[in-house]
């Protein structure tokens, strides 16, 4: 069904997309005993906003390429 070579490629994929070895995770802050029920407001650079964004329609994109012309082209 897959090769091995497949299987190992993607499997290495995978590992190196939910590393978390570069990212470093926020902190909640110590309060007293009571919860809060609120989300406190974490502002965003615009940068990483228009990246993350340009990113997500760049993956839309080929995964519309490879499921409507992708096939297309070898027939």
């Amino acid at each position: 069904m897959f090769s091995q070579k497949t299987l190992w490629g993607s499997l290495i994929a995978l590992v190196l997309l939910t590393g978390t070895s570069g990212v470093a995770f926020a902190e909640m802050p110590a309060h007293s005993s009571e919860q809060t029920s609120q989300f406190q407001h974490i502002e965003q650079p615009l940068g990483l906003k228009v990246g993350v964004a340009i990113a997500g329609l760049a993956l839309i994109g080929l995964e519309l390429w490879w499921f409507l012309l992708y096939k297309i082209r070898d027939s």
